[in-house]
């Protein structure tokens, strides 16, 4: 049985993606469906793993280079929301999520102009991605989503209140009620004071299902 949201009273979770990762483009179609069966809005934001890893010594060089192709997306995310606020963040990510993973299209230098003008934004925006102009609005954001739950942590990171988490990694998204659970499993630990941690080694590689 399906919980329907509550049309009143609706709880924000902060949601810190980049756009090129796979587990987080995962947990983010997992969080839109719990955004339909629980009263939770997202509040989509962007981190950068090309600055979380900057400093790393031990990339391979198609590691470096991903990580220099990191840049773009977040770039044009950072323009976006500069210019047209953050509630443009969510459509765009899905656009761009939409062609680079389950189109497999990463790379391709139509995707991110493409990726804008789909989700209604100005074309000229994917200029950005070329430019460091919008690196220092980036790292602000990447700083307010990692300062609270740690540097040891990639993405996805949600913020519950004053509760931080990376997490949760699931594949294929949950759908349905069976999301709904998932998030009041993650409501429940959230609210455990002095809770740290919950992993397993994965077996299963991204599925976009």
């Amino acid at each position: 049985m399906t919980t329907a949201p509550d049309s009143t009273e609706r709880e924000r979770a902060d949601f810190w993606f980049d756009p090129l990762c796979p587990w987080a483009w995962i947990t983010s179609r997992w969080m839109v469906e719990v955004e339909n069966v629980r009263p939770v809005t997202a509040r989509w934001h962007v981190m950068s793993l090309a600055v979380l890893n900057e400093n790393r010594e031990d990339m391979s060089d198609r590691y470096k280079d991903l990580m220099k192709a990191a840049w773009g997306p977040v770039r044009v995310c950072a323009a976006a929301e500069q210019e047209f606020g953050s509630d443009v963040l969510g459509p765009l990510y899905t656009e761009l999520g939409n062609r680079i993973h389950l189109q497999q299209r990463r790379g391709e230098p139509e995707v991110i102009p493409e990726a804008v003008e789909a989700a209604g934004l100005p074309v000229r925006l994917a200029e950005a991605a070329r430019s460091t102009e919008f690196d220092e609005a980036v790292r602000k954001s990447h700083r307010e989503g990692m300062d609270p739950v740690g540097y040891e942590v990639g993405t996805p990171v949600i913020h519950i209140g004053d509760f931080a988490i990376f997490g949760p990694v699931v594949t294929p998204a949950p759908k349905g009620e069976a999301a709904g659970r998932l998030w009041d499993g993650l409501k429940l630990v959230a609210e455990t004071p002095g809770f740290y941690e919950l992993k397993r080694s994965r077996e299963q590689r991204p599925s976009f299902d």
